[in-house]
């Protein structure tokens, strides 16, 4: 059985989410999703099935803890049963040189308020140009 939440329980959804990317606790990220939950990006390139194997996935993956990053998601829409949302992630380089992503979710909740389904969209934003006298 599928959930419908509200724009706040989404929105709290979203913040407990990069609070556990920035945890790398393994409980903190498990507590997201459901057993069962199917976790692909860009389109299905890559789908990850089970909170085991995303939790896996998010640890291997994980940047140092010193890495600065900043990332900043929240709900855009609604409909039934499906939960969309926004958002921006920059990773700060050497040298003050960032990396700036925009992202959407495509998410549904099970009836205990766990992802059971997250399909991500991300793409990098244009970088400015340099110039070369700079």
């Amino acid at each position: 059985v599928m959930m419908h939440l509200t724009r706040d329980q989404f929105a709290a959804w979203l913040d407990r989410y990069i609070a556990a990317w920035r945890s790398g606790d393994a409980n903190d990220i498990g507590d997201l999703f459901s057993e069962d939950v199917v976790y692909s990006q860009n389109g299905g390139q890559t789908s990850i099935s089970g909170r085991e194997a995303v939790v896996q996935d998010w640890l291997e993956g994980a940047y140092e803890p010193e890495a600065e990053w900043e990332a900043s998601y929240e709900p855009l829409a609604i409909e039934d049963q499906v939960h969309v949302a926004v958002g921006s992630t920059r990773y700060l380089r050497d040298h003050g040189v960032h990396e700036d992503f925009s992202n959407i979710f495509v998410c549904r909740f099970d009836e205990d308020g766990r992802c059971h389904e997250l399909r991500e969209w991300w793409m990098l934003a244009p970088s400015p140009v340099s110039r070369l006298d700079d």
